[in-house]
């Protein structure tokens, strides 16, 4: 397959961030792009060339879809799985409806990660009351962490659970909705595999990424991952591939790992799409993963992903548009942009709000070392505490 542009539209199911990124890329390569997505002032839906505002399983909007656009993928792993598998019968879709299925579901992900030889945190699905009382009886889970099999992104859904005793309460705190209770690890530190993979099985990885959270949502990522030798970015790599292969996933995709104390790695979660801790090659690497997805979606020759510069991304919450008494102020963006090889990415969301996702800033240097100092000192300048690696 190979879309023919610039005659062709290019279609995405979500309106988020991650849409508006790659349909400002695929509008670079001389594609059309068209947007569903329920909210009138999306952020993906601002810069398309049609924003259709309408649920994601209306038939109406799903048929004007299938009608104009030559291929269409998915910028967030919660639309209705059933949605791109009824897309998918008509039109290219990727990645598809049942490779969505299987991330957008904690109990079937690990289900099908450990299948595929991939070492997950040992873990009990509650789903009932006997289910529960099974997770209660199994002292080496403990502690742990409950995780609602669905819908959980960004620290929401979860709940740290010290000992068994504690587990009855944070499931009714979560009104009983099928769980996952995953062991807490001796965790050393966490990576992202980001890779593509085209129509032809073709994969092209990237540089690991390594993670720093707070309260549950992304912090920095630095690429490459300072912590990770030659042979442990090789395992994960080769790891995320096999999961895409099983997949016949097409698309960018992220696999999330814990690397624990003894060396060992295990996976965390996968996202069915370009991810936060990728956001880096927009600025680092010659192909972005934005653009890598406009690549694997229509069939074009996957793009190199060699990191000419080390990097530091910043996520930027709408945190920063507050002082310490709660007043809102305007970020001084020109002190954070003060050196040339700072770069900011805002995502035209008009309502700053704690916790929401407002940007990112992209910091890049010779060395690893300079990038994070330079991430630091605009940390210092939007009033966030602690360093990159904290």
């Amino acid at each position: 397959m190979n879309l023919s542009f610039p005659s062709a539209i290019l279609g995405v199911i979500g309106g988020g961030q991650l849409g508006r990124m790659f349909a400002q890329s695929a509008q670079a390569m001389g594609y059309a792009v068209w947007v569903l997505d329920p909210d009138a002032n999306s952020p993906a839906g601002q810069v398309a060339n049609r924003h259709i505002c309408a649920a994601y399983d209306d038939a109406a909007a799903l048929d004007e879809m299938a009608a104009h656009c030559a291929a269409v993928t998915t910028e967030f792993e919660n639309v209705p799985a059933d949605v791109l598998r009824q897309l998918g019968k008509v039109i290219p879709v990727a990645p598809s409806g049942d490779a969505v299925a299987i991330a957008q579901d904690r109990i079937v992900e690990k289900e099908f990660l450990q299948k595929g030889g991939v070492a997950v945190a040992p873990y009990a699905v509650i789903r009932d009351g006997a289910e529960l009382a099974e997770a209660q009886s199994r002292a080496e889970l403990f502690p742990a962490i409950l995780k609602t099999a669905r819908m959980g992104y960004d620290g929401k859904g979860q709940v740290s659970i010290r000992t068994a005793d504690d587990l009855s309460a944070a499931w009714n705190g979560l009104n009983n909705v099928p769980c996952v209770l995953e062991k807490r690890l001796p965790l050393k530190f966490e990576v992202s595999a980001l890779l593509a993979r085209g129509w032809d099985g073709s994969v092209a990885h990237y540089a690991l990424a390594q993670n720093v959270h707070r309260d549950g949502i992304l912090h920095t990522s630095s690429a490459p991952a300072p912590s990770a030798d030659e042979a442990l970015t090789a395992r994960a790599q080769t790891a995320a591939a096999n999961v895409a292969q099983a997949m016949g996933y097409v698309g960018v995709l992220c696999v999330e790992f814990f690397i624990l104390e003894d060396g060992s790695l295990v996976a965390n979660e996968m996202a069915p799409r370009p991810h936060n801790s990728g956001h880096y090659t927009m600025n680092a690497c010659l192909t972005s993963q934005f653009e890598q997805q406009v690549r694997a979606l229509v069939g074009l020759p996957l793009g190199a992903t060699h990191q000419h510069s080390p990097a530091v991304m910043l996520n930027i919450l709408g945190d920063v548009w507050f002082d310490a008494e709660g007043k809102e102020r305007s970020p001084d963006w020109a002190d954070v942009l003060s050196n040339v090889d700072s770069f900011l990415h805002l995502y035209g969301k008009a309502e700053p709000r704690m916790a929401r996702k407002m940007g990112h800033v992209n910091f890049v240097g010779k060395r690893l070392e300079k990038a994070a100092l330079r991430c630091e000192a605009a940390m210092q300048t939007l009033g966030l505490a602690g360093g990159v690696h904290d």
